[in-house]
């Protein structure tokens, strides 16, 4: 149905860093200015990459998009859980090297009237989380991401899209996730604790992994119920036992927060059509 008065546009939230991160490791070509001096691949691919899954991975009415970003500080509230939270991650300039795009690609946002939000300290996760669950309600929400971690917010209105995929299994539904590993999206966060998450660099109980995880939380069992539930046996169960309270730190941890102060109004109305990439950076004057 197309957006009216009394029904607004779908919202199509990105997970900003993660689809530039992909970009730029993950484009097929280099892309360079035409006197060679500037690489411009991960600006490129960015514009590319959104503007293919508006145009082919959507199952519904064009969409408002709203662009998030992870703020500079956004992890040190769980750093200062977990010192080893996303300490596995490189800092080298090489690793660093979609930061070089970032600046131009909230320009080239702004020039196409797309809108981006980035809170200094906040994840991007719980920004789209917060808007998600806020607008589900009165429309259908899509996340753009490959982060796993935004199962927890599956429902018949939020559906994610992972491009990374192939082009039939790019939109991940609740009923996915259920099938695949056992466990409804609620149950995500204790899913991800049990089995650890390479990614944030959350270790997991070693020995768990997703199948036996998956038979533990079995019929829907809240994870601070496991204890009491007669399922910790065997020298498994004692491994949980025994790391149960790294568990509930690493479930608090992944469990996304909902209810951020996000300063931005959602309009309802479908942004704008992003034209080819080659065309933002034109606009751009990279060229």
């Amino acid at each position: 149905m197309p957006a009216t008065a009394t029904a607004p546009a779908p919202l199509l939230l990105v997970d900003g860093f993660n689809v530039l991160w992909a970009g730029t490791f993950g484009f097929p070509a280099e892309i360079r200015s035409r006197d060679k001096t500037r690489e411009l691949t991960g600006l490129f691919a960015f514009f590319a990459l959104l503007r293919a899954t508006i145009r082919d991975d959507l199952d519904v009415d064009p969409p408002e998009v709203v662009v998030v970003f992870d703020g500079e500080h956004g992890s040190a509230d769980r750093a200062a859980e977990d010192q080893d939270y996303k300490a596995n991650r490189e800092s080298t300039p090489e690793a660093l090297k979609p930061l070089q795009f970032l600046a131009d690609v909230k320009r080239g946002l702004d020039l196409h009237g797309i809108r981006w939000v980035e809170l200094h300290d906040q994840e991007a996760d719980d920004v789209i989380a917060t808007l998600a669950t806020r607008a589900a309600p009165a429309r259908p929400v899509r996340i753009m991401s490959r982060d796993a971690d935004y199962y927890q917010l599956l429902t018949e209105e939020i559906r994610i899209i992972n491009r990374s995929r192939k082009a039939t299994r790019r939109l991940i539904t609740t009923q996915e996730v259920v099938e695949r590993y056992g466990v409804t999206p609620a149950q995500w966060p204790a899913f991800r604790a049990l089995t650890g998450d390479k990614a944030d660099n959350i270790t997991g109980v070693r020995g768990i992994g997703p199948k036996v995880a998956g038979q533990l939380l079995r019929e829907n069992l809240p994870l601070h119920d496991l204890p009491a539930s007669g399922r910790l046996t065997g020298a498994k169960g004692d491994a949980i036992t025994a790391a149960w309270a790294d568990v509930m730190r690493w479930h608090a941890m992944i469990t996304m927060t909902r209810d951020l102060d996000v300063p931005i109004i959602l309009t309802g109305r479908p942004s704008p059509q992003l034209p080819r990439p080659a065309d933002v950076v034109e606009k751009l004057e990279l060229w």
